[in-house]
């Protein structure tokens, strides 16, 4: 009988305490293995599930964060350029036009949205959804900060809010850009590889190169997470992407979208290296853009410390700083601990994006860290000041929303569109901006002009009007001299183009310093109207 319970023990030990890394796995008849959690992983690894209490002010607080983000966005724009064209590109999708599949390099974006304009084509509907798609990524990045750091339900409410208030989260989860999805991407690769990096098995390993994949296929950004992902492997030293094909696996896995969706473009006539062609495109530039600017590297360390100090909380500063004395616990093998590997992140991000042209989107993954790391490293202090700390730095991002957002999100182009519906006035000519096709019917009338040598050509092809957009000003495409100085027929305010923040987005196509961006948008707030209608 003691045998039998030795012989027992021994073999529930030795289920109990296999290495997960080291299991077999399962082949099918096709000869290929596919990787499954062994016992001890599923033994060891915590929950995947918040508390209830936590839950609920999960919830709570996104409900809370929800009516923050949408508030006048039914009577706003699409704020820029790409968006507009966005909204075009998947209305070409659902109708079977695949020309511009890979535009920007996202082709999930429009494939997600594609069903939805088989229903309708209204701007506002997909610029809602979008925004509600950044509500969840603050969830889903919400959910895996509270259930490793532990934190209460209340903790859990507030980190929420605070995240979901910060200004620029705000400012781009209303435009119908990647940028919603590529941060749902990044806050589930961001929990996925911290649980490959604690608890290293091929389930850990294959859930982050999903998202990973994922991430790729919304957005060409991600393509600089390859680079932190390959330090935290390295640095993480325990050989799991190497062993049993595992490397071949996920490098599969990451061509799989590549594969699939370049057959699908090809088939609809495109060039099978078209995606990847996007990317040497956007690195290396082959002419210089219509604002001048040509290059993509523009080293700048001081740009997003500025933009931080003058349109964020302080409290991004503590996030952004405090985890420094962490530095001590960096030991090769051992995998961070969660303030450490956010703030890994962060400052990664920083770093690159500093040498590159500059935005303020360009840290659109690392906001969120920083606010939840002020909170993490600020939760050492008493309830009633930790809890006044966070409700202050909240209302301060409220404050400065209602400044920065929503004062300048009424829009005069359903003006614009109607004047010309009630002068029949036919296709209509536009500076540099597409913000008046989603008003007009069919929207294509609306031909983008970016120079005025190109006017004489469209008076013959029937263009009796111009449309001189202050979205000109923007992007900084100086070639309106002469459309400046005729009398306008018509002309309407549009507060949007006078915006700190849109003008710091477009940095990034200008070429311009932090600076001489706000320089830009002070004299374009001088205007008293910003939408000018020229008989041609």
């Amino acid at each position: 009988m003691r045998e039998n319970k030795k012989a027992a023990s021994t073999v529930v030990s030795a289920i109990i305490s296999t290495d997960p890394v080291r299991q077999p796995f399962p082949v099918n008849s096709f000869g290929l293995s596919f990787p499954i959690l062994s016992t001890s992983y599923v033994l060891s690894r915590p929950s995947r599930f918040l508390t209830q209490h936590q839950l609920l002010w999960l919830v709570a607080a996104l409900l809370l964060l929800l009516p923050i983000r949408l508030h006048g966005l039914a009577a706003a724009a699409l704020p820029d350029y790409d968006s507009v064209r966005n909204w075009q590109i998947v209305q070409e999708i659902a109708r079977g036009q695949l020309q511009h599949l890979f535009h920007h390099g996202s082709p999930a974006f429009a494939l997600v949205y594609a069903p939805v304009a088989w229903l309708t084509t209204d701007y506002r509907v997909f610029q809602h959804l979008n925004a509600v798609v950044a509500v969840a990524a603050v969830g889903l990045l919400a959910r895996y900060i509270a259930r490793n750091a532990q934190l209460s339900g209340w903790q859990t409410g507030l980190l929420v809010l605070l995240m979901g208030t910060s200004v620029f989260l705000t400012f781009s989860g209303r435009d119908f850009t990647m940028s919603s999805w590529s941060l749902l991407c990044f806050a589930g690769l961001l929990g996925a590889y911290y649980q490959r990096l604690h608890f290293p098995a091929a389930g850990t390993l294959y859930r982050a190169g999903i998202w990973l994949m994922l991430g790729l296929c919304f957005n060409y950004k991600f393509l600089l997470t390859l680079p932190i992902l390959a330090v935290l492997e390295w640095w993480r030293a325990d050989g799991l992407l190497w062993r049993n094909g595992h490397w071949w696996r996920i490098a599969a896995l990451l061509a799989l979208p590549y594969l699939v969706l370049g057959a699908v473009g090809v088939a609809a006539g495109l060039p099978w290296y078209l995606w990847p062609a996007i990317y040497y495109k956007v690195a290396f530039p082959d002419a210089a853009n219509a604002a001048g600017r040509a290059a993509t590297l523009h080293p700048d360390f001081l740009y997003y410390l500025r933009y931080l100090r003058d349109f964020e909380s302080g409290l991004v500063w503590i996030g952004l700083l405090g985890p420094v004395l962490l530095l001590r616990q960096l030991r090769r093998g051992t995998p961070p601990g969660l303030e450490l590997y956010l703030a890994v992140w962060g400052w990664c991000l920083l770093a690159g994006m500093s040498l590159l042209v500059k935005a303020p989107r360009g840290l659109l993954w690392a906001y969120g860290l920083w606010y939840a790391l002020g909170l993490l490293q600020l939760r050492r202090l008493p309830v009633l000041a930790l809890a006044g700390v966070l409700l202050a730095a909240i209302s301060l991002n409220l404050f400065r929303i209602q400044q920065e957002v929503y004062a300048y999100s009424p829009t005069s182009y359903p003006a614009v569109a109607a004047w010309l519906r009630t002068h029949a006035a036919g296709p209509v000519a536009s500076s540099v901006g597409l913000g008046l096709a989603p008003f007009r019917t069919p929207n294509d009338t609306v031909r983008v002009l970016m120079q005025e040598q190109d006017l004489s050509a469209l008076r013959r092809q029937g263009y009796h009007y111009v449309l001189l957009d202050a979205y000109w000003r923007v992007t900084n495409v100086q070639q309106f001299q002469q459309l400046q100085q005729q009398p306008a027929v018509a002309a309407w305010p549009e507060p949007l183009l006078t915006s700190p923040l849109l003008f710091l987005e477009h940095s990034e196509f200008t070429g311009l310093g932090y600076e001489e961006t706000l320089r830009l948008q002070r004299a374009a707030q001088q205007d008293t109207v910003q939408l000018r209608l020229l008989k041609l």
